[in-house]
């Protein structure tokens, strides 16, 4: 991302760089599968890595912890998140559709305006957002836990805030300049640091560990974004000031959206787990923490593809419906192959993978687990269409959009949890997104004219119906049978995924090793390409 912190040296090979691979997803060049499955290996691969991290330290953690500990390493996290996207207003992410849509147009000037306020403004928000948290750290205790016993560990998260989002403005850059094997090194390299350092703090201070390692992680990042945005290079030109305040308006502009959004997405968890807190409990709290974090691990890595390169390739053609809906229906295409398989095996495996990620303690979280899988599944289908309305910049609808959610989400979770306790808080995760998604499709069907694909209402009814069926397997079928149910689905949608993401690749172009095994298997045995 830059050479320094403000420092920075011409390089105008980066925008030419960034400009062919637009050019690669331009109309004439046909589908764009190749290039969402090669950012989906890429940034999915690095993610694998950072669930293999996670599993060590989410196993450590919370065998040290406990569910109670757990909750309120949750809880910890959720301050965090929420202060963050108030002090951070946003511009991370508008700065990644900025550069973006920069380096598309060769402009390697207007590049290095938006990376130079990019860089400085996320120094300011993390200086204010830390700020917010040593001032305010015994209001926010008051109001999180109903005393002002952990004031002083909430004004240590002030190290958390400052950091990330410092972390963040350099991720920014490296992802809007689409350098994408180098943001998955830093998530990789990040955690691993970071998890090196917070295992051995949590192991020898229990519960007063936990601030010192969420913020060894956030430093862990810093450092490792800062060394990899040192490669991004960008020419950065003599600056007037009314040139400066242009571009810091135009990152707010936009910014204000994103803020507002994560405001009310992070801001909506916040208050879910003060609701758990309060009327179940700290146990049911890191029941609840644990199944989200697990339930969140597959599908995370096609939500960070979709991020990491469709959204600023889907912003270098934001004018344009007839591309954009394409890109969205290809998206969504691999992003549903990819996931299904993954979300059966949840269901199936659900007691394994909560024993194996965490003890015998946390067996209530299972079927949290599976509610949340079934969220999951809809949130691949819906990000797609979000980045519709982010990517035309409007932003009233998109914040229009997250009120809908977040108002749903907050009933739903109140009064699942008067009548479910913590499954509760699961099941109106699955609901809150059923809504999203028929509202989402309605809106963008009016922005743009977007149709799903038929391709993918095949696909979609029949993950749907496979999902349904080993879902109530649980409930309604004896443990064995369901089991035997639910790993025939899983083994078959593997196998389906598998099969339809090979034929959308030209197989002349894989490594000689691949080609054989996929020969061998009979998996290569695909004509290339979907109609």
């Amino acid at each position: 991302m830059k050479e320094g912190y403000f420092g920075v040296s011409a390089m105008p090979a980066i925008a030419t760089e960034i400009q062919e691979g637009l050019q690669a997803s331009e109309p004439g060049t046909g589908s764009s599968y190749g290039r969402i499955l090669k950012s989906s290996a890429l940034v999915g691969g690095s993610s694998v890595l950072n669930i293999a991290i996670g599993v060590v330290r989410t196993k450590v953690i919370a065998s040290l912890l406990g569910p109670a500990g757990f909750g309120l390493f949750g809880l910890y996290g959720s301050i965090t998140g929420l202060v963050q996207a108030v002090a951070g207003m946003g511009v991370n992410s508008s700065g990644v559709r900025q550069i973006a849509e920069a380096a598309g147009s060769s402009q390697t000037t207007d590049v290095g305006h938006i990376a130079m306020v990019l860089r400085r403004v996320s120094l300011i928000s993390g200086i204010l957002g830390g700020a917010v948290l040593l001032v305010f750290a015994r209001e926010i205790s008051n109001i999180t836990f109903g005393n002002d016993h952990h004031a002083r560990a909430v004004a240590g998260l002030s190290v958390v805030v400052f950091f990330s989002l410092i972390s963040g403005g350099q991720s920014a850059l490296i992802q809007g300049l689409r350098r994408i094997g180098d943001l998955a090194k830093v998530g990789v390299l990040g955690s691993l640091l970071g998890t090196l350092i917070s295992i051995p703090l949590v192991y020898f201070f229990r519960e007063r560990g936990v601030v010192p390692s969420l913020a060894s992680v956030a430093i862990m990042m810093t450092a490792t974004s800062w060394w990899y945005s040192r490669k991004a290079r960008t020419r950065i030109p003599t600056s007037r000031f009314a040139t400066l305040t242009k571009e810091v308006g135009s990152l707010l502009k936009l910014g204000f959206a994103f803020m507002a959004s994560s405001l009310l997405t992070l801001g909506a968890a916040y208050l879910i787990r003060i609701m758990l807190v309060r009327r179940v409990g700290f146990e049911a709290t890191g029941l609840y923490q644990s199944a989200w974090t697990l339930g969140g691990l597959y599908a995370g890595f096609i939500l960070q593809a979709m991020g990491a390169d469709f959204y600023p390739r889907l912003s270098a053609h934001a004018s344009d419906n007839t591309i954009c809906n394409r890109l969205v229906n290809e998206q969504t295409h691999v992003g549903l192959l990819l996931a299904g398989p993954g979300v059966l095996a949840t269901l199936t495996f659900a007691p394994l993978v909560i024993a194996l990620f965490y003890s015998a303690k946390f067996g209530g979280a299972v079927p949290i687990l599976r509610w949340i899988s079934l969220g999951a599944i809809l949130q691949v289908m819906t990000w797609p269409l979000g980045f519709i309305i982010i990517a035309k910049a409007r932003q009233a609808i998109f914040i229009g959009c997250e009120i809908a959610w977040t108002i749903v989400s907050l009933g739903l979770a109140w009064i699942g949890i008067s009548f479910f306790g913590a499954v509760g808080a699961g099941i109106a995760f699955f609901g809150s997104y059923v809504v999203h998604a028929i509202l989402l499709y309605m809106i963008t069907s009016q922005m743009s004219g977007f149709r799903w694909s038929s391709a993918n209402k095949k696909i979609s009814i029949g993950f749907t119906a496979a999902i349904a069926v080993v879902f109530f397997a649980f409930h309604l079928a004896p443990f064995t049978a369901a089991v035997t149910i639910g790993v025939v689905a899983t083994l078959g949608s593997a196998i389906y995924s598998t099969r339809e993401l090979i034929g959308l690749v030209d197989l002349a172009a894989l490594p000689a090793a691949l080609k054989n095994i996929l020969r061998f298997t009979g998996l290569g045995r695909m004509p290339g390409g979907i109609s």
